[in-house]
């Protein structure tokens, strides 16, 4: 099955831990809810892209571990030290969701269009493959976003995909440059107008337009970011519909 128009999940939610931390993992209602929008229901197929961490092997193990306790099929597509598949294109396009997991968004979008993903996922996502992802897997669709792919200080990232023609930011609650570095990204003109999520929260986008807010618990939210004429950014936290999986 596919969906019913072009949808991204862009988050920064992900896996739920259990005690032992990466070696712990189950999907999140993130991914639930990912399978739900894609038609596709509990044999729902996922691709999962690590490139945004040179895909390590110990997280695409994590990542089959997390889904062999489901009915999901789930597989990966990597690219270091070469591709997996011979036609990357023909494994994406036969997915339900392809999942994009964290990292360097810088590395990422550069990786993908050395590879010629941007086509490929640009042609999946029309095709009514779910895309989504978390971090750096929710920055890249954008115009771009704040990115600590550079350094620990968070600078600019402009070079996303930007098939959604908005600034994202993550982690908004969760690490203290966030916010005030996209409010200045977005007041000097560097990013456009835009949305940031707090982790567990995602945002739903069908086609361009921002449809949906959800968060994997109560207490997340998602947020709009909008410059105005004096270079003052106004910020307002949006509708968050709880996810019940």
């Amino acid at each position: 099955m596919t969906a019913d128009e072009p949808i991204i999940l862009a988050t920064s939610a992900g896996y739920e831990r259990g005690r032992y931390g990466i070696f712990d993992l189950r999907p999140g209602p993130i991914h639930h809810f990912a399978a739900e929008l894609a038609n596709a229901g509990p044999t729902a197929k996922f691709c999962f892209l690590h490139q945004a961490v040179g895909d390590p092997e110990n997280w695409i193990g994590a990542t089959y571990a997390a889904f062999a306790k489901t009915d999901y099929r789930a597989s990966h597509l990597q690219l270091f030290p070469m591709p997996n598949h011979d036609d990357i294109r023909a494994h994406l396009l036969d997915q339900d969701v392809i999942w994009v997991n964290g990292g360097s968004v810088a590395n990422l979008c550069a990786v993908w269009r050395v590879h010629g993903l941007e086509e490929i996922l640009h042609e999946a996502w029309q095709a009514g493959v779910v895309l989504g992802g978390v971090s750096a897997g929710s920055i890249c669709w954008h115009a771009g976003g704040s990115t600590d792919s550079y350094g620990l200080e968070l600078r600019a990232f402009t070079d996303g995909l930007g098939w959604l023609p908005y600034s994202n930011g993550v982690h908004y609650d969760a690490e203290e440059q966030r916010r005030p570095m996209m409010h200045k990204l977005i007041g000097d003109g560097t990013l456009p107008d835009g949305y940031a999520t707090d982790d567990g929260a995602g945002l739903v986008y069908r086609g361009t337009r921002l449809a949906e807010v959800v968060a994997d618990k109560e207490g997340p939210r998602g947020y709009e970011l909008k410059r105005a004429a004096d270079g003052s950014v106004t910020e307002t936290p949006l509708p968050t519909r709880v996810l019940s999986y």
